[in-house]
């Protein structure tokens, strides 16, 4: 007798189905969806430089700062966005985050469309979030959505060293420099 286990349907059931499988998968929209991206020198170095600054900068608790390993629920799906800021210190067994204040994507070529486009909405649509950035792998440039009294703002780009990124609900202002340093020289 073939048995098939019954696939994810909701957020919740996919990161309990999620939790200790190899690979990446997010969950889109209803659907597991591989994600396997295979990321530059530039795409990490980029990641974790932005880590390492927001998590010398924000204590903890209440933020934590992760990685693309830690998920965050959005009202459709699971996504797990290349750095994070959760508000809530949350639980040691969370799965996902509790209240994520900023998501930050680096463009890859296969995610450009997806990470302005489907990503935005959807990260966009978390109650609790502030600020969405996008960071550019091939220059030094950026792309700074926040919510403002009356809603999400247009990205707004910044580029070259000395442009300073305001995350105003943080408290913190990033130059540029201190994220891309020596990757164009």
């Amino acid at each position: 007798m073939n048995v098939q286990a019954r696939h994810p349907t909701t957020p919740d059931e996919f990161l309990r189905w999620n939790e200790g499988r190899e690979g990446k998968w997010d969950f889109v929209q209803g659907r597991i969806v591989d994600m396997m991206v295979k990321v530059s020198r530039n795409h990490a170095i980029i990641a974790s430089r932005l880590v390492t600054i927001l998590s010398q900068s924000l204590s903890f608790p209440p933020y934590t700062v992760s990685s693309a390993d830690f998920g965050v629920k959005t009202p459709w799906s699971v996504r797990y966005p290349d750095v994070m800021v959760d508000g809530v210190a949350g639980s040691p067994a969370d799965l996902a985050a509790n209240s994520p204040i900023l998501v930050a994507e680096v463009l890859s070529p296969s995610t450009l469309a997806i990470d302005f486009r489907q990503k935005m909405q959807e990260y966009q649509a978390i109650e609790t979030l502030d600020h969405y950035l996008i960071l550019a792998q091939d220059s030094t440039r950026v792309w700074l959505s926040s919510r403002g009294s009356d809603g999400w703002q247009e990205p707004t780009m910044l580029e070259g060293t000395e442009a300073e990124l305001a995350l105003v609900s943080l408290g913190l202002t990033i130059r540029l420099g201190s994220i891309y340093a020596g990757l164009f020289d």
